[in-house]
């Protein structure tokens, strides 16, 4: 059999009972998410032994180095639906060139950067505090995580490649070794074990960006052994810009969603920066907070394939059968989020070598901003359903509202008052106006998209 005739069956996306394939192609990435929520947890509690100012300093960095996850998983989702809805269609020669055009934008944006690495870091960390230990080890740990970050927008460009064929269970493969390597590098390189010299925030960085290598290698080696359905050749190469342009239709708001959470982040920075300690117990808050919203971020990724896939199939209702069994999944999820951090909010606090201050600080804010997990999973999984949809710009106008028209607002205004445990509403009051925005937009897009779907294909 030829593989274009191999290509030709039907995949399982357009096949498989729902609730079966959303957890088959979601489960594997969902468990891979959540080691990687789990690294990066680890990362900062070893970081932590060295001392709070160096745990400060990683948590400040968090606004740029999310900003590179912005821009690497926004242009994948772009790319994986793109080529999941052209996979459908049964468009198998323009969804390679999809693929490989969208391997070309993410080594440009890792080129950009490793520029912000050796330019931006030192003012960066300048702008945030005034304590110089801080600035120093900010500035040695983002500008490595920067220059040498191409590792990581390969990892991620090369699963969206195997996910939007429906390959998870490889992206769990790539994530978990790259998990488990930086997970023992972290201690070997920070402390200098095993003869090798004491790096500091240096060794969690060099770690992060060696973890991140490998996993972008295995990702690389299973497109090109296993993904029958994407022939990957660069031979004669040439940007598409018209299939560029398409890819960021649907992944440039993808990137300014992600990239908006980078402002806000450094916005509360800012604010918090009066408040002693509680710039460290947000940037903790965030990374404890990553073990819950990682595998919904995983739920995501199994489940805009399958949109996109029957939308361009015309199985209409398969894709509201889908809709509905994530935001099922994912309301779920975070109520298990939000009764550990209610009810465990010191042993929390206490993995991070947590101070006295660190205590009095994370546990109010710990509990108040949990409150935002009731709505959070249903807007994450409906914004994400916008995507798979191409129409992106909706999560974009829900976020920019959310983060930057209430969230940053409210917050100023709440830190007027010297209560920095005020500060902490302006996250559940943030999410109540996402709730019924999502909730408009979503209802638009069935009127609009969802209801006409395989109508061409009945007339």
């Amino acid at each position: 059999m030829t593989k274009a005739a191999d290509a030709g069956q039907e995949n399982k996306m357009g096949i498989m009972s729902i609730d079966r394939l959303l957890i088959t192609m979601s489960l594997p990435m969902m468990i891979s998410m959540l080691v990687q929520a789990l690294y990066n947890i680890v990362d900062s509690i070893f970081v932590s032994r060295i001392n709070e100012h160096a745990l400060r300093a990683v948590s400040l960095a968090f606004p740029i180095q999310s900003l590179m996850i912005a821009v690497s998983v926004g242009t994948a989702v772009g790319i994986n639906a793109f080529l999941s809805k052209t996979l459908g269609q049964k468009q198998y020669e323009k969804a390679n060139t999809i693929a490989v055009n969208g391997i070309f934008i993410e080594v440009v944006s890792a080129a950009v950067f490793a520029l912000v690495g050796l330019f931006v870091s030192k003012p960066f960390f300048m702008s945030q505090t005034d304590i110089l230990q801080v600035q120093e080890y900010g500035t040695t740990y983002l500008t490595i995580c920067c220059c040498a970050g191409f590792g990581i927008f390969l990892q991620i460009c090369f699963e969206r490649i195997l996910q939007s064929t429906g390959k998870t269970v490889y992206t769990m493969i790539t994530q978990g070794i790259g998990a488990v390597v930086n997970l023992i590098l972290d201690p070997v390189l920070i402390f200098g074990y095993f003869g090798l010299p004491e790096m500091g925030v240096a060794g969690a960085a060099t770690a992060t960006v060696i973890g991140q290598i490998v996993a972008a290698v295995l990702a690389i080696a299973f497109n090109l052994k296993y993904n029958k359905e994407i022939h990957l050749s660069f031979k004669g190469f040439r940007p598409n810009l018209r299939l560029i342009g398409q890819i960021y239709k649907v992944g440039a708001p993808s990137v300014v969603v992600q990239a908006i959470g980078s402002v806000m982040t450094y916005g509360m920075n800012l604010i918090l920066a009066a408040f002693g300690a509680a710039q460290t117990v947000f940037g903790v808050y965030f990374k404890l907070q990553s073990f819950v919203f990682m595998p919904i971020f995983g739920l995501n990724n199994g489940m805009v394939p399958i949109i996109a896939y029957n939308y361009g199939a015309g199985h209409r209702e398969r894709v509201i059968q889908t809709v509905k069994s994530s935001i099922k999944f994912a309301v779920c999820i975070m109520l298990a989020g939000l009764l550990a951090m209610q009810l465990f909010p010191a042993q929390l606090l206490g993995f991070f070598n947590a101070t006295e201050e660190l205590l009095v600080i994370g546990v109010p804010a710990l509990r108040i901003i949990c409150l935002s997990f009731c709505f959070a999973g249903y807007c994450i999984v409906v914004g994400s359903v916008f995507q798979a949809l191409g129409n992106g710009v909706y999560s974009m106008v829900v976020s920019i509202a959310r983060q930057l028209c209430v969230l940053l607002p409210v917050a100023y205004l709440l830190s007027l008052s010297g209560n920095v445990n005020l500060i902490w509403w302006a996250f559940p009051i943030a999410e109540l106006m996402s709730l019924g925005m999502s909730t408009y937009f979503l209802v638009k897009i069935n009127r609009s998209i969802i209801r006409h779907i395989g109508e061409e294909e009945r007339s």
